[in-house]
């Protein structure tokens, strides 16, 4: 974004700022509402709401719940005409952002958490953040809640695993609400959304473990239902037998385990038995591409009951990081910094009256782990 030019919440902010000076508005005088301000100017809702707040912080406009917004009584000294640089301070200074997140780990969350945090702070930006724990219940409630306490400004949200999106992210969308989406989008539903290009890792990855000799390759997942990510990544698994000319015979899928992203661990001793289960019945299958991080080390820890790890690979989407971490497995590596830096830009710029894009797609890198060099 460029702090000099005049945003449409700017212009919006100078014309009531223009009236006050000129003494077409009076101290005590009602100014346009967020509706009426909308529709002379040919703006939307969100645009006028952060012209009169900015009002309000500058202390030009006193906002009166149930009656609406009126000229300062005690109006002082009239500041001049904002600029773009002057008004990006202004925001900065008052907006307040939510990161509504399942449960980060070292696999997968704490970096991006970090990321927006960070960024966050470099804009000034107060920042409150959220756990869902994975349950759509709780998720629905916490934004329910800060939308209607009217406490934050904008949502970043890491969308839930599950077979319904939730109505109160529904409504945000369709509202435009200033709302930005992480690690995947709402397929038919307008929500900026920034992600990786699942099809294309999950068929990279299926790919490096089909060129390393194995014929018979699972996927291992948690429901793809409704989840664009799991969706997409199953897409690009079966892309690459496809991208070889291969048939069906190798392909093998497991997509109903409970013990992915976010990782309860009750739910581990069930997708054992169901992976054990699924393995008695498919001797063939040497190699693995799982969804998730913690699937995979279910994965090997079954192989190592059964006495089947030899030979095999497991291959999955992201892995700890650390300088004393050494990864288990050839996996996706996601840019979470890069997701979670953009992500704060987009809703600032959302903030800003400014369309964004529906998806953003961040570079990812695989990563590749020798069958010798593998932690066992």
């Amino acid at each position: 974004m460029n702090p000099h030019r005049h945003l449409l919440y700017e212009r919006l902010y100078n014309y009531v700022l223009d009236d006050i000076r000129k003494g077409s508005l009076r101290s005590g005088d009602r100014v346009p509402s967020e509706k009426e301000l909308a529709r002379k100017h040919g703006v939307s809702r969100i645009t006028s709401m952060r012209a009169l707040q900015n009002l309000e912080h500058a202390g030009l406009v006193e906002r009166i719940r149930g009656k609406g917004t009126f000229v300062a009584r005690d109006l002082g000294r009239l500041p001049e005409l904002v600029d773009g640089e002057q008004q990006t301070r202004s925001r900065r200074l008052a907006a307040r952002i939510a990161f509504l997140v399942p449960d980060p780990s070292p696999a997968y969350g704490l970096e991006l958490l970090n990321a927006i945090e960070e960024r966050a702070g470099e804009n000034g930006l107060s920042l409150v953040v959220k756990r869902s724990r994975g349950e759509q219940e709780v998720e629905e409630r916490a934004i329910d809640a800060l939308m209607r306490s009217g406490s934050v400004d904008g949502l970043i949200v890491f969308p839930v695993n599950g077979e319904f999106y939730n109505a109160s992210l529904l409504r945000l969308a369709l509202a435009k609400r200033p709302l930005v989406l992480v690690d995947r989008h709402l397929k038919g539903i307008a929500a900026s959304s920034v992600c990786t290009d699942n099809v294309a890792a999950a068929r990279e990855l299926t790919g490096y473990v089909l060129d390393s000799g194995h014929k018979h390759v699972a996927f291992v997942s948690s429901p793809p239902a409704n989840t664009s990510s799991i969706e997409d990544r199953l897409h690009g698994y079966r892309g690459a037998f496809s991208q070889r000319g291969l048939g069906l015979d190798g392909q093998h899928l497991l997509t109903d385990l409970t013990s992915g992203y976010p990782n309860p661990e009750s739910r581990i001793p069930a997708d054992r038995e169901a992976i054990r289960a699924f393995l008695e019945s498919r001797k063939s299958i040497t190699g693995f591409v799982a969804s998730e991080y913690p699937i995979a080390l279910i994965i090997r820890d079954v192989l190592r009951g059964m006495q089947r790890l030899e030979g095999t690979m497991i291959a999955c989407f992201d892995s700890p990081r650390g300088q004393f971490v050494e990864p288990r497995f050839t996996h996706i590596q996601q840019n979470e910094r890069e997701m979670g830096r953009r992500a704060v830009d987009m809703l600032l710029a959302q903030l800003d009256g400014q369309r964004t894009p529906s998806q953003t797609i961040v570079p990812y890198e695989l990563v590749s782990v020798p069958e010798a060099a593998a932690v066992p």
